[in-house]
């Protein structure tokens, strides 16, 4: 296996990283130039978002081939396009053939959401510590337990044992619903935009052993002891009317994929609903919650 390694500028990094992928590129990765120097630059959006750029300013953008002849003819033909101008081309060199699933997966450790919550990857053992266990593997969908709003809608879970019903609005892979039947919930419905997520959190769930109705946002129906939705502060905002009357009275919502920074205008929007507080905060994110 071969790497080809390219300098771009911020403004060639999707040009480029699409002509390579057009090239049957095994794989193409873009870094900071500059990472580990002074220049470093920090590039993130919100879960769920794309990041807000495509690159960094000095972009190092490198693509696996198979064989070397077809790293040289990738560069080849990269040099002759017109958007290429200000690109310059590295290296071309060999790479150790690796277990790449192994490697994956040493990523990937288990959570601790408590000392006694743990989220476990199934390749791993459980903690010595875990009394409950999450067994839940990185996929398609939608949240392993690693972000901080997961983590704190799991940690309120963990706090509140018990809750009756559970509505988990805009489920994912299904990680709060199955938290919640976990600690102890009669019914929790999880429901999702996406059939990828509703199909991810029935597997997820089966798979730890518990009961969750999974389905689009029409199965939920009436009122819930617990409603939590980790999802962004704008939806959130569009959702207060309906999430709202999902809740039981009396009856917790509990909001999540919130920045400190939109605490007042989540407020805002459920004034006219409930009374929202800040119920922990994490990393720049905040839970949020209420009682009706």
């Amino acid at each position: 296996m071969f790497e080809l390694s390219l300098m771009c500028p911020e403004a060639k990094v999707e040009p480029v990283s699409d002509a390579l992928e057009a090239l049957d590129a095994l794989s193409v990765g873009v870094e900071d130039a500059d990472a580990q120097t002074d220049a470093e630059r920090a590039l993130f959006g919100e879960p769920g978002m794309p990041a807000p750029r495509a690159g960094w300013q000095r972009s190092r953008v490198t693509a696996l081939f198979d064989t070397e002849d077809a790293a040289n003819a990738a560069a080849q033909l990269l040099r002759a396009q017109d958007f290429f101008l200000g690109c310059e081309v590295m290296a071309t060199k060999s790479v150790e053939e690796q277990d790449w699933v192994r490697l994956t997966q040493s990523q990937f450790t288990p959570v601790e959401i408590t000392p006694e919550f743990w989220i476990v990857p199934t390749w791993h053992e459980p903690p010595k510590t875990a009394v409950q266990v999450i067994r839940l593997d990185p996929g398609l969908a939608f949240g392993t337990g690693t972000h901080p709003t997961t983590r704190m809608c799991l940690r309120w879970i963990a706090a509140h044992p018990g809750m009756g019903t559970v509505l988990d609005y805009g489920c994912g892979s299904g990680i709060l619903a199955i938290g919640a039947a976990k600690f102890g919930a009669r019914e929790v419905v999880a429901v999702d935009i996406d059939p990828a997520a509703v199909q991810s959190t029935s597997l997820n769930a089966a798979a730890n052993g518990v009961q969750v109705d999974a389905g689009l946002p029409e199965r939920a129906q009436g009122g819930f002891d617990l409603v939590v939705a980790n999802i962004l502060a704008t939806p959130l905002k569009v959702l207060a009317p309906l999430l709202c009357s999902h809740v039981a009275r009396p009856g917790q919502l509990l909001l999540a994929g919130i920045l400190e920074r939109q605490a007042d205008e989540l407020m805002q929007a459920y004034e006219p609903y409930c009374r929202l507080v800040v119920a922990d905060e994490e990393d720049g994110w905040i839970l949020m919650s209420a009682s009706l």
